[in-house]
């Protein structure tokens, strides 16, 4: 009897270790985020950019999109975007692997972010402390600071939404 309950608390104190182990186990990854990253975000796995139906992966630092039927992986877009902004298109994060297998259901639930054109704030122009080592190593010209300025301030008091919308879309924040 004796070993029966001794077996039966060492279980239960076994147990009560690996869940706290996986409660205090959080992952950071703010510096590896791209600059044209939305903020609000300490992790990040994944952004679906609606504008184009891709994916990119922030810790691979490789873009995922169909070609022929199939999920190619690349580290630049496909040349069919070489002009495109990544600053001002609308990012979805994404915390779950392999996102894009779920293709259909995002391009259905996203959609209405295509075209959203500078409306959500990136890492750039953040003045938060916790996005500087995204930023470091960044020089930026005076017309790339007073561009910035025009956009910011023609954004002013139309209520940025952003960052609630990611997380009334189950896209937790960290």
């Amino acid at each position: 009897m004796k070993r029966i309950i001794l077996a039966a608390i060492i279980g239960v104190a076994s147990l009560s270790s690996i869940s706290t182990q996986a409660q205090v186990n959080v992952s950071v990854n703010i510096g590896s985020q791209p600059q044209w990253g939305p903020t609000g975000y300490d992790h990040v796995d994944y952004y679906y950019l609606p504008d184009m139906d891709v994916y990119y992966n922030v810790p691979a630092k490789q873009y995922v999109y169909l070609e022929n039927g199939r999920w190619i992986t690349r580290r630049s877009l496909p040349s069919r975007y070489k002009d495109y902004n990544l600053y001002n298109s609308y990012k979805v994060v994404m915390n779950n692997p392999k996102p894009y297998l779920a293709h259909q259901s995002h391009v259905q639930q996203y959609s209405k972010y295509k075209n959203y054109k500078g409306q959500q704030g990136n890492i750039r122009d953040s003045k938060d402390s916790r996005y500087a080592s995204a930023r470091s190593g960044r020089v930026q010209s005076n017309t790339n600071r007073v561009a910035a300025s025009k956009n910011n301030n023609s954004n002013a008091g139309k209520g940025n939404n952003s960052n609630r919308n990611n997380r009334s879309q189950g896209n937790r924040q960290r």
